[in-house]
């Protein structure tokens, strides 16, 4: 296992970096973890970019993503201090910075797998939702509590209703209940629900399920799917007819095939 640190560019120097990144070159499983336990993990600027730049360090020799946090909250949302006494330009820009993470989760090659223990509230719990899949622990709750400090939760919007659907999530919304994990499974903000010992074994297993794929396969289906998911259904066909063609041709598609005519393994080649 390598261990990178990625040092904000704001950071206190008293403090650890917000983020720690970790390679396990044999598998390919990179893992980003939110390490500011004792401040309940927020999606400060700082945190979100060094998320950001993690998640884009780590796709060059990275199979799948988990992303993580220590502590008994994965994260609490985004960092209130940083948004009293502000400009509209500087609102803006945090809301747009925490725009670019979503975005950047679901755009980058990789599969990015959420493992939540403990607590998920309004930004945290759209980063959740926003993950290609999600490992909840029995303990893990999701909120998007906002609405009541007067600041609703429009941004985790998007992600929590794409989500879960329209009534699930303007319950969450105008209520601001949290939901437990076995609802939020039920709900189909997360896949799976396990034990909180077990948290990271089912998280490291589902990776590695994931990673024993082409990972030029998976850079097309993962594109594939965000690019369908919102157009018509003819339209939908017609795209992805298209993207399995060109797909079929490639290198990894064809020795599969053969492979799989040839009862073999495949060896992947990633193009």
């Amino acid at each position: 296992m390598t261990d990178r640190s990625a040092d904000g560019p704001d950071a206190v120097d008293t403090l650890p970096p917000p983020v720690l990144i970790a390679v396990d070159e044999a598998s390919g499983i990179g893992v980003l973890t939110l390490d500011r336990p004792e401040q309940r993990n927020p999606l400060s600027v700082e945190t979100m970019r060094e998320v950001i730049a993690g998640l884009t360090a780590l796709t060059a020799d990275t199979k799948v993503i988990v992303v993580r946090a220590e502590g008994p909250v994965f994260s609490a949302g985004h960092d209130l201090r940083q948004m009293i006494g502000r400009t509209l330009d500087e609102e803006r820009a945090i809301f747009e910075t925490c725009n670019e993470m979503m975005r950047t989760v679901q755009s980058i090659p990789q599969p990015v797998i959420a493992s939540v223990q403990g607590t998920a509230l309004a930004a945290g719990c759209q980063l959740v939702a926003a993950c290609d899949l999600a490992v909840a622990a029995t303990d893990a709750r999701f909120g998007t509590p906002g609405v009541r400090i007067g600041l609703f939760c429009s941004t985790p919007m998007v992600a929590v209703s794409r989500a879960i659907g329209r009534k699930r999530a303007l319950q969450m919304l105008l209520t601001g209940d949290t939901i437990d994990a076995q609802t939020a499974a039920d709900w189909g903000l997360v896949n799976y629900v396990v034990e909180p010992e077990a948290l990271e074994t089912a998280t490291t297993e589902l990776a590695l399920k994931i990673a024993g794929s082409s990972p030029a396969t998976m850079r097309i289906g993962k594109e594939a799917f965000y690019r369908q998911i919102d157009l018509p259904q003819e339209t939908a066909y017609a795209a992805m007819a298209e993207t399995m063609a060109s797909n079929a041709m490639i290198g990894d598609a064809q020795e599969g095939m053969t492979a799989f005519l040839e009862k073999r393994a495949p060896v992947w080649k990633g193009r």
